[in-house]
């Protein structure tokens, strides 16, 4: 796997809970040439930041990133399969050698709403891939990217959840997709614990069921689920919501 230039270890100091301007924050957000990532970026750029989208696809992302730059957003595209360590370190470095810094990061990129499935006949292949790039896709994006949010002790990191994965949740149907949620869910506590104090907030969000592609039609409008991510991309260091699960800014319960 590779690595980066940067501290194996962190030791916590301190925040000094200084909140850059929003035209020198910089941003990434994976999954974003279409759908609710595309949305999340647009409004995150129409905030002033610079935001790198995240695309498997160069030429999808490209045409996505050139779309916002026309309506003046500063945006541009990171070519980005969460899956691939090669991707996310490669990325890493761009970021450190161009920028110097990360403020957000919003782990949008998902997969496998397997409907229709259920827990005790679920074909295995579709459940490693749900965990693959619903889960461990973030979590290595998120390691990768740390470091440079440490750097200036201030970060957001928003895990585009679903109330599918509440532990609670009574439906039996899409498991692949409902378990990796829920482990999502497990490692934003997590993190959000370890990283408490550090200037570093961590939250998931439920965009609640939004007309994309993988949700279908029926769901509300995209603009509305991603004003609840942008709303955690952007939460203001005091108070320090951190280690929350929200809907449309409202906790819920894990």
């Amino acid at each position: 796997m590779n690595t980066v230039a940067f501290p194996a270890r962190w030791t916590r100091r301190p925040s000094t809970l200084v909140e850059p301007e929003l035209a020198q924050r910089v941003a990434l957000v994976s999954g974003a040439n279409r759908g609710l990532g595309l949305e999340v970026t647009r409004q995150l750029a129409a905030s002033g930041m610079t935001v790198l989208l995240g695309s498997r696809d160069a030429s999808a992302g490209e045409r996505a990133a050139r779309q916002l730059r026309s309506e003046g957003g500063n945006v541009f595209v990171a070519p980005l399969d969460v899956t691939s360590p090669a991707d996310v370190y490669a990325l890493a470095k761009r970021i450190e050698r161009d920028y110097g810094r990360l403020d957000i990061l919003v782990n949008n990129a998902g997969a496998c709403f397997d409907a229709g499935n259920e827990a005790s006949s679920v074909d295995m292949t579709i459940v490693r891939q749900a965990l693959e790039i619903n889960l461990l896709g973030a979590w290595q994006l998120t390691e990768a990217m740390l470091p440079l949010m440490r750097r200036h002790d201030y970060g957001r990191i928003v895990n585009v959840s679903s109330g599918c994965g509440a532990i609670d949740s009574e439906c039996a149907s899409s498991p692949a997709y409902r378990v990796s949620k829920a482990a999502l869910n497990s490692h934003t506590r997590m993190l959000a614990m370890e990283l408490g104090g550090s200037g570093i907030l961590v939250n998931a969000v439920c965009p609640g069921w939004v007309a994309t592609d993988m949700g279908g039609h029926g769901g509300r409008p995209v603009a509305e689920g991603a004003a609840g991510i942008v709303w955690a991309a952007t939460l203001p260091s005091r108070p320090a919501l951190n280690g929350g699960f929200f809907r449309d800014r409202m906790r819920i319960d894990w």
